[in-house]
């Protein structure tokens, strides 16, 4: 069996010293995988009294950094995006970026997306939430070319 721990990124603070005592705590505990969660812009309730969401201003850690860092401090975690909002994202800097995690891990990355779910960071990217679903197809489509093809051409939106 194989069992994996998600960063308490409410807990921990952006103190790298910290990361890399969590991380390799839990590789020698024996778990097989780390997980972090994502939100790039954050959704703060004190400027947004129309959204009943809950608040996402925190210190999220930019996972493909972390895990960069983190593959330097560990030998055989595994990471992953246990939701990497890929609406928001750039398709090709996301393939770049997780390929070079996963050369810098030896093969130790594992790529979760999803939609996202707070509108006011997609407002905040300049994106239009309603079409994310639409959107995060198409990208999974474009990553999966990338990942698997020499040169890729794409037609879509």
């Amino acid at each position: 069996m194989r069992l994996g721990v998600v960063l308490p990124t409410y807990e921990i603070p952006a103190d790298p010293a910290a990361l890399a005592d969590f991380a390799q705590a839990a590789e020698q505990l024996g778990y097989s995988y780390l997980g972090v969660m994502d939100h790039l812009a954050g959704a703060d309730l004190a400027h947004r009294a129309d959204w009943e969401g809950r608040e996402t201003l925190v210190d999220f850690h930019e996972p493909f950094v972390l895990f960069g860092y983190l593959a330097g401090v560990t030998r055989r975690l595994e990471f992953y995006t246990s939701v990497l909002v890929l609406p928001q994202r750039q398709t090709v800097l996301v393939a770049k970026q997780a390929a070079q995690v996963d050369v810098l891990s030896g093969g130790r990355r594992r790529l979760g997306v999803g939609v996202g779910w707070a509108a006011p960071e997609f407002e905040a990217l300049n994106e239009d939430y309603r079409t994310r679903g639409a959107r995060l197809e198409e990208q999974i489509t474009v990553l999966r070319a990338l990942f698997t093809q020499e040169a890729v051409t794409f037609h879509g939106r």
